[in-house]
């Protein structure tokens, strides 16, 4: 009965151990899509679409209020036949924000890929040298790695808004079909996409 009851405690340790130990790991698989850096000064605070009633717009409003870059430029995909930074900025004016700080970027890119690309023109143009990135927090690995491959030349902080938990995520349908897109796409984005472009260049 005692050896029973010695292999029942040992099996349940280490079946904690077990446990304890795929958490850390899971955990650690959330926490790497996150990537938030102390902002800076910088020449642009750049917020990413898709997002337009937000987080991710008033984080780049707050960083621009803050007076740590001159301009707060909102990528606007479309929305409802309008660009997405009309949107935007109309919701933030109606919460008090100056109007005069923000300018828009309306373009039809559907990826991140293709929003840096659009955007890179852009980025040079008004010689953008240091620039805060603005998105979603589990989007922020992710979009930091895209713009620093397809935007060379420039320093990208990335200042992203709060909405996701690494805490738990696997626990959460959504939040396991969140953390199983990003992986995937800064898989592809390193593995196939970023290698097709450059053959592209050649």
């Amino acid at each position: 009965m005692r050896r029973q009851r010695l292999l029942f405690i040992a099996a349940a340790v280490l079946m904690a151990v077990l446990l304890i130990r795929w958490q850390a790991v899971l955990f650690f698989l959330g926490r790497f899509l996150v990537v938030s850096e102390q902002p800076e000064q910088a020449d642009l605070i750049l917020v990413l679409g898709g997002d337009f009633w937000g987080p991710r717009v008033i984080k780049g409003a707050e960083l621009g209020t803050s007076g740590y870059a001159p301009t707060v430029l909102v990528s606007s995909p479309p929305y409802a036949g309008r660009p997405e930074g009309e949107l935007a900025v109309e919701f933030l004016v109606k919460k008090g924000f100056r109007r005069e700080m923000f300018s828009i970027l309306p373009h039809n890119a559907a990826s991140t890929i293709a929003e840096a690309l659009v955007l890179r023109p852009e980025l040079s143009r008004r010689k953008a040298r240091q620039v805060i990135l603005v998105t979603s927090n589990y989007h922020s690995r992710r979009a930091l790695l895209v713009f620093d491959l397809f935007c060379p030349g420039v320093r990208f902080i990335s200042a992203p808004a709060e909405q996701f938990d690494p805490h738990g995520w696997w626990e959460k349908q959504a939040a396991r079909e969140l953390v199983f897109s990003e992986w995937t796409k800064i898989l592809g984005t390193v593995l196939i996409a970023y290698p097709r472009y450059l053959v592209s260049r050649i």
